[in-house]
């Protein structure tokens, strides 16, 4: 999970437009079907760097008795997005092919 949180909530974000923090994990796990679980500890942190980075805005609604943050991706963090997006598709690339397609070992004969 370590280096994909920051592109997971930079996608979600641009896909929903604007989400609050439950709701990113729970996109998540449903997405994942079940198989990723990003915890609040993890989450929060990655949120307020991304909002002191100037990629992320907020507004607060209160609901009942509560307040609740929603998140939504400033033209930099879109930029962002895009850059982490094309940066992860490119390394997935390589380690497929790194692992599912190595080159075959021959002898080197002579």
């Amino acid at each position: 999970m370590k280096g994909t949180l920051e592109v997971i909530i930079l996608r979600l974000l641009s896909d929903n437009k604007r989400m609050y923090g439950y709701e990113i994990t729970q996109q998540v796990k449903t997405e994942s079907d079940g198989k990723l679980l990003i915890k609040e500890g993890s989450l929060y942190p990655a949120l307020h760097k991304l909002l002191d980075d100037g990629v992320l805005t907020f507004e607060e609604e209160k609901i009942g008795k509560r307040v609740r943050k929603y998140y939504s991706l400033t033209s930099k963090g879109e930029e962002r997005k895009v850059a982490l997006l094309e940066e992860m598709d490119s390394f997935l690339n390589t380690m497929r092919q790194v692992i599912f397609n190595p080159p075959s070992l021959s002898p080197n004969v002579t």
